[in-house]
């Protein structure tokens, strides 16, 4: 899994998203460096029985690759999707 540069919707978002990583894969019970929130892929690789290595990977499948996204991204989803639903119902309150 090779680093990329993530596009983001909103400018300047970078930091924020990171740390929004880190706080959701936290809350999830993985152990993450708030400075590197990347590097929990490889204690979700770990958990899912995927040898992941820093480093070149193009020996994995695309769908074991996939798990570890799925997984990360997945959690990411469904906090967005509560946060969401909880400013909805704030809004409704006021």
């Amino acid at each position: 899994m090779s680093r990329r540069n993530r596009k983001y919707a909103v400018p300047g978002v970078n930091r924020g998203m990171q740390m929004f990583k880190a706080e959701v894969m936290r809350r999830e019970g993985y152990d993450v460096d708030p400075e590197r929130p990347d590097d929990v892929k490889y204690e979700v690789a770990k958990e899912l029985g995927i040898p992941l290595e820093h480093g070149e990977n193009g020996h994995l499948s695309t769908e074991s690759v996939g798990q570890i996204g799925g997984k990360i991204g997945g959690s990411m989803v469904r906090e967005m999707i509560r946060l969401a639903q909880q400013q909805l119902v704030d809004q409704e309150r006021e």
